[in-house]
């Protein structure tokens, strides 16, 4: 059974950072485009990063120049790193593995930005 575990959510005061990591098992991670999501209570999920097997990377304007996507396919893992948090960016987060018709999500983790 594929699975997809988010990992690195938490509470940060504002202009703190955080990273967050996605490993996916049971799938050919090398092949898959992975990406990062986020909804808040209420709104619809919407993208952050994505990045493509060969490193290609994608970013909303709203986090572009913060946050930073990057994939190690040794580990079969995802990262994002956050910085320069904003009570904005507070959501769960949650992680994305796409190839052709295969699309699976992981149960995502709460990022928190207060003071």
């Amino acid at each position: 059974q594929v699975q997809v575990v988010e990992s690195g959510g938490g509470l940060v005061q504002p202009g703190g950072s955080l990273r967050l990591s996605c490993a996916a098992s049971r799938i050919v991670f090398s092949a898959y485009d992975m990406g990062w999501y986020r909804q808040v209570p209420g709104k619809q999920r919407e993208l952050v990063a994505t990045i493509t097997p060969g490193g290609a990377s994608n970013y909303a304007n709203s986090v572009k120049g913060r946050f930073t996507i990057s994939r190690d396919n040794t580990k079969n893992t995802v990262y994002l790193q956050m910085n320069t948090l904003k009570p904005d960016d507070t959501a769960v987060y949650y992680c994305n593995a796409q190839f052709s018709v295969y699309d699976y999500w992981g149960q995502g983790t709460q990022v928190t930005v207060s003071s």
